[in-house]
């Protein structure tokens, strides 16, 4: 991912320009939404914290000091939005699971199949410690390398690896795959 086709529209919006800001929100909207769905692990609270972010980009964006690049300071910012949409959540009463699924019959073709695996892949990130979540989330839905990470979480890129390495394996196992989590620290070593 590179920002080069931002440059032009980055230094305008600095600048002031209103629809230069407009154009570069709009091309990093679906990347920053992808992270923050699988941060908070539906659509609903997604597109809160996705919101949330975009505002704290617009007001916060004469703060951007082109020391990172800009894909990797907005990053940073809807993960913060993410992880505070989540506590927000925590003061919610919470919704039935059971309730939502009422009434769908079971999949019997590879699409509802991978439905299925998609809501697994979720619950399993639900699962992780945000720690965890935010560092494989990064990686691996945002594709971002272990300095890009390091940056955007503001830690050392040692336990950014940590991080990736456990949140996989707590993945592998929490996905039935426990083999798969024993082969990921062997690899490690």
């Amino acid at each position: 991912m590179t920002d080069a086709p931002d440059d032009a529209d980055l230094s305008s919006a600095l600048a002031g320009d209103s629809r230069a800001l407009d154009r570069l929100l709009r091309t990093h909207y679906d990347r920053l939404f992808a992270v923050c769905r699988r941060l908070t692990g539906n659509d609903f609270d997604a597109a809160d914290a996705c919101q949330d972010a975009l505002i704290s980009i617009v007001r916060n964006l004469h703060k951007f000091d082109q020391r990172s690049r800009f894909g990797t300071w907005t990053y940073r910012i809807a993960v913060n939005a993410s992880l505070d949409e989540l506590r927000r959540r925590r003061r919610r009463p919470p919704v039935a699971d059971s309730d939502l699924f009422e009434g769908w019959a079971s999949p019997t073709d590879d699409s509802a199949s991978t439905v299925v695996d998609r809501i697994a892949l979720d619950a399993a990130l639900a699962g992780l410690s945000p720690e965890f979540r935010s560092a494989v989330v990064l990686r691996d839905v945002a594709g971002l390398d272990y300095a890009e990470i390091a940056q955007a979480l503001d830690i050392p890129p040692g336990t950014v690896r940590s991080r990736i390495a456990r949140g996989r394996a707590a993945l592998a196992e929490a996905l039935g795959e426990p083999s798969a989590s024993r082969r990921t620290s062997k690899e490690q070593r």
